[in-house]
């Protein structure tokens, strides 16, 4: 009996611990408007070859179809199969940062600081820099 009860006490403490661990931002999450907070693309973090993580925009909700007000190699391209953020590495924090990002609907590259779960996991909180200018934008989880 005491070997029933022991086995069932450290079921629920792993179980318990995986439930406190709200895991990674892999998967798809919808980018909603700075002014409006209508969702604007459906977009999915992966993890890229090197390790690192990175994200691309898979769906167009709200936004033209293509890019025209982009430049370089995403100039007048669908927004779908954009990269939006690249080298992203895992903090000691449960955080990730240290990586690069673009936002196409600014034509703006900026140095992706901070990727961080919140909200049992259900959101995720962006902060991007621009020199000393850091602005965070929240993505809700699509899956």
């Amino acid at each position: 009996m005491r070997k029933i009860i022991l086995a069932g006490l450290l079921a629920s403490i792993a179980f318990s611990a995986t439930a406190q661990n709200h895991g990674s931002p892999l998967g798809k999450w919808k980018t909603l408007d700075d002014e409006s907070g209508k969702a604007m693309t459906i977009t999915e973090i992966y993890e890229a070859k090197n390790g690192t993580l990175a994200a691309k925009i898979t769906e167009n909700l709200g936004l033209p179809p293509n890019c025209n007000e982009c430049s370089g190699q995403y100039k007048g391209k669908p927004f779908v199969g954009i990269v939006t953020l690249w080298n992203l590495k895992a903090n000691k924090d449960g955080t990730w940062g240290g990586g690069n990002g673009y936002k196409p609907s600014d034509d703006r590259k900026f140095t992706a600081k901070s990727v961080k779960l919140v909200d049992g996991g259900n959101k995720l909180e962006v902060k991007g820099c621009v020199a000393f200018f850091c602005k965070t934008a929240t993505w809700v989880r699509a899956n």
